[in-house]
């Protein structure tokens, strides 16, 4: 059996066995497919939680009285202005290329129908800071 000459132990202890927030790979491979479909109760909004940090999420408005539907990466309690993206017709979409734990969706006044897709990777979301708290500049305040 043959042997490496190299007998150093630099990297040992150094394996990392799953994909970490700098992993590119992990984002430049087609990702593993989520989708959900739901109504937001007027005047209410909707945790979608990952379970796995996505590299794209789309969310489409399929409300048929288009009615709208505001989008943010924090729940609007923790929210001191107008950090959320509004889609307020029927079909509109929007494409995120973000990385992030969970999304709010938020019917402010009639109830909304919507569609989610995101790409997810391997990477675990508990790597990723929660958007979910006060004062986390461009998405509470």
């Amino acid at each position: 059996m043959a042997t490496s000459p190299d007998q150093t132990v630099y990297f040992n202890g150094y394996h990392n066995r799953s994909p970490g927030l700098g992993s590119v790979g992990a984002y430049q491979v087609a990702g593993t497919p989520y989708l959900t479909a739901s109504n937001v109760g007027a005047g209410l909004e909707v945790q979608i939680t990952f379970p796995a940090l996505p590299r794209s999420i789309t969310i489409i408005n399929k409300d048929a009285a288009n009615d709208d539907l505001h989008i943010r990466f924090a729940a609007a309690g923790t929210d001191a202005g107008q950090h959320y993206i509004s889609l307020d017709a029927q079909n509109s979409s929007v494409t995120f290329n973000v990385r992030t734990r969970s999304i709010f969706l938020q019917a402010p006044v009639g109830a909304v129908d919507f569609q989610l897709f995101a790409e997810l990777t391997g990477i675990a979301t508990n790597l990723m800071p929660d958007f979910n708290i006060a004062n986390w500049p461009g998405i509470t305040v």
